[in-house]
């Protein structure tokens, strides 16, 4: 679990580099010592918004069981549970046809409960590191005309310990941390740097007479509502999980029209009543979601529908079950985080949307 830390005035944060950036580059490390019999040192990336980093091995061995690579993983100024963790990729090739198969080492947990982006049983890899180190073996077995079929072992030594100070064992992800990141940045966690920031585009918005502005929890959800709009990048606020701290400043500073774009769970939150949408201070109540889905059913809920509601691991568990009952739960708390929403704006004139977000980019609300 991240926790707060205090910015030292006037100092940027350094950023920093996901654990699936870290696995990619220790992938893309392994494989080409695999292939080549050399070790690239530093090792180049594309990351999903284009960024090229370089990282440093720290480890790499080639021998008859494969091609291992190690990287440290740097959080930059951010107060990471990871920071300084090593992330080795451990490369083997696979029958033809096999394709690539990834696999929890040391360290790295596996998935044992439904509702998150990865099935049961899966190494919790979640799918943009995924679709990274996919992106690298094809490039890499399609140069030296290769299958692209390989095992590809992720291992994170002390990562068991690690994820004693995360959610992953209440998530049931079990054994591990997670490999983790949808742009490959990490961006440092201040929260006074990072509202400030929010406040300064506000700022900027305003400037350029903009009619409307974008806050959004992730990078998916912000894509969605940029194509939505064909809106420039200074239309769009960072707001993460400071919800709260975009709307007070927009009471004050107001823009025509504000979208909030956001995934179930996060939106929940907001639905709820919360403002800072950070899994660390804020969580989704399972009494409450029953409670909403009870209220749209309109007769009493079945027990059994009830309590797989209560007992459910995520939001995410939560939606699909509904969606199966043909009830809207997206729209549902889209309509509830709105109402949250221009309740902390009052009467400032700003006009809000409200866009629920899959994981794989689809609109499920907008209201």
């Amino acid at each position: 679990m991240e926790s707060s830390r205090e910015q030292k005035p006037n100092t940027p944060l350094r950023r920093g580099w996901t654990t699936g950036a870290c696995a990619t580059a220790a992938t893309k490390a392994a494989l080409t010592a695999l292939v080549t019999g050399e070790f690239p040192d530093p090792v180049e990336i594309i990351l999903p918004k284009g960024e090229t980093p370089n990282f440093a091995l720290c480890f790499e061995s080639l021998n008859d069981s494969g091609a291992y690579a190690g990287i440290v993983k740097d959080a930059g100024d951010d107060p990471d549970v990871t920071h300084g963790a090593t992330i080795i990729a451990h490369v083997v090739p696979l029958p033809q046809g096999s394709g690539v198969v990834f696999a929890a080492g040391e360290g790295v947990g596996t998935v044992s409960k439904a509702g998150l982006a990865i099935s049961p049983g899966e190494a919790a890899i979640n799918p943009v590191p995924r679709q990274m180190m996919c992106d690298v073996v094809g490039e890499i077995c399609a140069e030296h005309m290769l299958p692209p079929d390989l095992k590809i072992t992720i291992s994170v030594p002390g990562g068991e310990d690690l994820a004693k100070q995360t959610w992953n064992p209440r998530l049931g992800i079990l054994g591990g941390i997670s490999i983790l990141g949808t742009t490959g940045i990490v961006h440092p966690f201040s929260c006074s740097a990072w509202i400030h920031s929010i406040h300064r585009g506000i700022d900027v918005a305003r400037a350029a007479n903009f009619q409307r502005v974008v806050g959004a929890t992730g990078s998916t959800s912000e894509d969605v509502a940029q194509k939505l709009y064909q809106l420039p990048e200074t239309a769009l606020l960072d707001m993460g999980d400071f919800a709260g701290g975009l709307l007070k400043y927009l009471r004050k500073h107001p823009v025509p029209n504000l979208t909030i774009a956001g995934g179930f769970a996060k939106l929940t939150k907001l639905a709820q009543g919360a403002l800072d949408l950070h899994s660390g201070r804020s969580q989704v109540d399972f009494q409450w979601l029953a409670d909403q889905v009870e209220l749209l059913h309109e007769t009493p809920l079945n027990q059994n529908i009830k309590k797989q509601i209560l007992n459910a691991n995520t939001a995410a568990e939560v939606l699909e079950l509904t969606q199966n009952m043909d009830i809207d739960m997206a729209e549902q708390v889209a309509r509830l985080a709105q109402k949250s929403a221009q309740g902390v704006l009052r009467d400032a004139a700003v006009s809000v949307e409200i866009l629920v977000v899959s994981r794989n980019g689809v609109i499920l609300a907008r209201v």
